[in-house]
């Protein structure tokens, strides 16, 4: 049965090309234990310039998040290096450049499927570099208003003073008007009020600067101004303007109704009247024919 088995011209084929891939196995064992060796040596280097990187950076700067991406992007770029030296060795090089230029046709029908995903990832990038608003930031943007909990590469997460969290992609983040409550913490409250036609107006205006200069948080560098700016069908308008600091989360909206309160009390205990719309309804009674 042996002689057979040897005498079958299929069974010799496939004998022999074992033979010679296992001659080109043992050729290539010396290459590849050098490939491997220069790739863990490159990915090594890469591991300890990153941490490195990190380490000494944070040290300078608070921006840790373009610190980590500076980091990761060397490390990537030492151990592609160390990746295609191995390759080179093992003589595949020109096999991984075809395979990289169907990849690249490939990454290119990929890039118009996800764009809006890129976008939002080179967004989240110039973000933590520009850092227009941090973590703990209170910020306003297409009629969201919240405090910013975290900033991630693609997103931006908000939470409401309703307790909702928003996310947010960071493309709206970067190319949207935004108000960042926060690095402005010097403030002008407007109030704008209205007060009888009989009223004494001097008075008023005394009347509301006494009642505001105690208001929580007011800037004392910044005078209590008071302008009238309107006849209306009902009263006379004025606008009061007092400067407040911003005194943290909730703080500026404190401040507005305490200054709202703080003009009503003294205009109860003044007798200053608040008008409101009235309407007279007059009944003519007519003789009967």
């Amino acid at each position: 049965m042996q002689p057979n088995i040897v005498k079958n011209p299929y069974v010799r084929l496939i004998s022999n090309k074992l033979e010679r891939w296992a001659e080109a196995a043992v050729q290539m064992l010396p290459n590849l234990i050098v490939a491997l060796i220069i790739f863990f040596i490159f990915y090594w280097i890469g591991r300890i310039f990153r941490d490195s990187y990190k380490s000494i950076s944070n040290r300078f700067s608070d921006n840790r998040s373009i610190n980590s991406i500076i980091g990761t992007t060397f490390f990537i770029i030492i151990v592609g290096i160390g990746l295609f030296s191995a390759l080179e060795i093992l003589k595949l090089d020109k096999a991984v450049t075809s395979l990289l230029a169907g990849a690249g046709v490939i990454g290119l029908a990929l890039g118009f499927a996800f764009q809006e995903i890129a976008s939002n990832f080179l967004a989240g990038s110039m973000i933590a570099v520009e850092r227009p608003y941090e973590i703990g930031d209170i910020i306003e943007i297409n009629n969201q208003l919240g405090t910013v909990r975290k900033i991630k590469l693609r997103t931006t997460h908000l939470e409401t003073y309703q307790g909702l969290e928003i996310i947010i992609p960071n493309k709206m983040m970067f190319t949207s008007t935004m108000v960042n409550y926060t690095s402005t913490p010097r403030r002008r409250i407007d109030l704008e009020v209205g007060i009888a036609y009989e009223s004494d107006l001097d008075k008023v205006k005394a009347v509301i600067k006494d009642s505001l200069e105690n208001l929580y948080g007011r800037l004392e560098s910044e005078p209590v101004e008071v302008f009238f700016n309107k006849f209306d069908q009902y009263s006379v308008n004025l606008k009061a303007q007092v400067w407040v600091k911003f005194p943290g989360n909730k703080g500026y909206f404190k401040a507005y109704d305490e200054a709202i309160c703080l003009i009503k009390e003294a205009f109860e205990s003044n007798k200053i009247e608040i008008p409101f719309p009235v309407q007279r309804i007059e009944i003519i009674n007519e003789p009967r024919v």
